[in-house]
């Protein structure tokens, strides 16, 4: 039961980041690092993949390839992360405080370990797996 909530609670989370992505994605652009091409359209997939991701985890067939998406997602926008922290870019109207990204950046791996567990990427044993 607590997982399901979870479970529904993060997707609902990066369903409406997803969403956020295509109704204010200047926001979003001005924390993609500069060396990365077409900005504005890695925002727009990103926030794509994010919609169906969160979509994702709720549809048992498709919820751990949801998660392994996810978790790829987390990593890919990570530098997007760092270059927000490192040159100051304000997310939105808001100027993060050097202690929020001190919290932020280490809050993605805990994302990752949160989709990790409601995505139910760790492998279980059943009677159809070989011995080891």
């Amino acid at each position: 039961m607590l997982k399901t909530i979870f479970r529904i609670a993060t997707a609902l989370l990066f369903m409406s980041a997803g969403i956020t992505h295509f109704a204010k994605p200047d926001m979003f652009v001005r924390i993609v690092p500069p060396f990365l091409p077409w900005p504005l359209a890695l925002v727009l997939i990103s926030g794509f993949f994010e919609i169906a991701g969160g979509l994702g985890l709720l549809i048992p067939a498709i919820r751990r390839a949801a998660g392994i998406g996810l978790i790829a997602l987390l990593v890919a926008v990570y530098p997007a992360n760092i270059y927000m922290a490192v040159s100051g870019v304000p997310f939105g109207e808001t100027q993060v405080p050097w202690w929020g990204h001190a919290i932020r950046l280490p809050l993605q791996f805990v994302f990752i370990a949160l989709v990790f567990w409601v995505a139910d990427l760790r492998r279980s044993k059943d009677k159809h797996d070989s011995p080891r």
